[in-house]
C-alpha cells in the first residue's frame, strides 16, 4: 500500500483550529511560536482567538493554515510517524508550501515569511473590485475552458483550480467571471456562483505577485524534499530544488491541477491519503475523484492517536 500526504489550501482556516495540537503536543505549540517570531507577530492570538474576517484576510490565512498543518505533522512526528511515511506529498495552492516544509525543503520560518509576502503579493496584484472567482459545479475541466474563452471578451478568464470532475473555478476579471456564471448554466453547469475571495488568483492578473515571489524565492534555501511533491502546474512528481523554485513562481499565475494530481498519485499506487491540518476540503474533492483512495484527517489530537497507531502498524 502506498499512500500520500496532502495539506489544505485557502478556504480550510476557522477561529481555533491547532489550538488543541499545540496544548497537547509540545512539538505543535513550537511550531505556533515559530511562525510568530518569524512574522514578528501573534500569528497564535488571531488564529485562536481573533476574529474569523481578519483570519480570512489572504496574507493572514496563508501562513496560518500552513503554521496548522505544520504542528499537525510535528505532532504526528512526536508520536513516531514521520513525513517518509508518505511515498509524496501534494498540497493545494499554499498548502503546497506546506507539504514542501512538512518535506524538509524549506524551514518553517522561511515558509512563514514567504506566505505572508504571497498573500500580500496576491492581494496587491489586482485593485480590490477589478477581479473575481466562481466555481461552476457540474462541469468538468473542458467545458469551464471553452465557456472561459466566450465569457473573457477581450478581458482575462481563466480556469484557475481544477479540483474534481465535477468542479472547476474560473479567474479573472469580475465582469468577464459575471458574465461566465450567468452563461454557465445554459453550459450544461448545475450550478455557478461567486467566490468570497477578496482577489483572482491563479490567473494572469497575479503577474505582479509572481515576479515578488520570484524575487523572494531566490533569497531562500530550498532542500530536496524527503519524499517528492506532487506540483500543482505539472501534475507529477518533482524533487530538484531548482524546479521546485520555478514551479512555485509559475504556480502564481498557473492552475491549480488539483484532479490530475491525485489521478497520477493513483497511477503511482496511491492507495491512502492523510489530510494533513485544517478542515476536510481535500478528502471530498479526491474522493468524488477516485473512490478507491481512502482519505483520512489529522487535524486533532485524537486523529493524531488514531493515525499514528495506524501508520505505525
Amino acid at each position: 500500500m502506498s499512500r500520500a500526504f496532502v495539506f489544505p489550501g485557502q478556504g480550510a482556516q476557522s477561529i481555533g483550529m491547532g489550538r488543541d495540537l499545540a496544548e497537547a503536543y509540545p512539538a505543535a505549540k513550537a511550531v505556533f511560536d515559530e511562525v510568530d517570531e518569524a512574522l514578528g507577530e501573534k500569528l497564535s492570538a488571531l488564529i485562536w482567538e481573533g476574529e474569523a474576517d481578519e483570519l480570512t484576510l489572504t496574507q493572514n490565512a496563508q501562513p496560518a493554515l500552513m503554521a496548522t498543518s505544520l504542528a499537525a505533522m510535528r505532532a504526528l512526528e512526536a508520536e513516531g510517524v514521520g513525513v517518509e511515511a508518505a511515498g509524496m506529498v501534494a498540497g493545494h495552492s499554499l498548502g503546497e508550501y506546506s507539504a514542501l516544509a512538512a518535506a524538509g525543503a524549506l524551514s518553517v520560518a522561511d515558509t512563514a515569511r514567504l506566505l505572508r509576502t504571497r498573500g500580500r503579493a496576491m492581494q496587491e496584484a489586482v485593485p480590490v473590485g477589478v477581479g473575481a472567482m466562481a466555481a461552476l459545479l457540474g462541469m468538468d475541466l473542458e467545458g469551464a475552458k471553452a465557456l472561459a474563452a466566450d465569457a473573457a471578451g477581450d478581458q482575462v478568464l481563466q480556469a484557475a483550480n481544477d479540483n474534481d470532475p465535477s468542479q472547476v473555478v474560473i479567474s479573472g476579471h469580475k465582469e468577464a467571471v459575471e458574465r461566465a456564471v450567468e452563461m454557465a448554466k445554459e453550459r450544461g453547469a448545475k450550478r455557478a456562483m461567486l467566490l468570497p475571495v477578496s482577489a483572482p488568483f491563479h490567473c494572469a492578473l497575479m503577474e505582479p505577485a509572481a515576479k515578488v515571489m520570484e524575487e523572494a524565492l531566490a533569497a531562500v534555501e530550498i532542500a530536496a524534499p524527503k519524499v517528492p511533491l506532487v506540483a500543482n502546474v505539472r501534475a507529477g512528481a518533482v524533487s530538484d530544488p531548482a524546479e521546485i523554485r520555478a514551479l512555485l513562481v509559475e504556480q502564481v499565475t498557473g492552475s491549480v491541477r488539483w484532479r490530475e494530481s491525485v489521478e497520477f498519485m493513483s497511477r503511482e499506487g496511491v492507495t491512502e491519503v492523510w489530510e494533513i491540518g485544517a478542515g476536510k476540503a481535500l478528502s471530498g474533492m479526491i474522493r468524488r475523484i477516485d473512490k478507491a483512495i481512502a482519505c483520512r484527517a489529522v487535524g486533532a489530537p485524537a486523529d493524531v492517536t488514531a493515525a499514528a497507531e495506524s501508520l505505525k502498524g
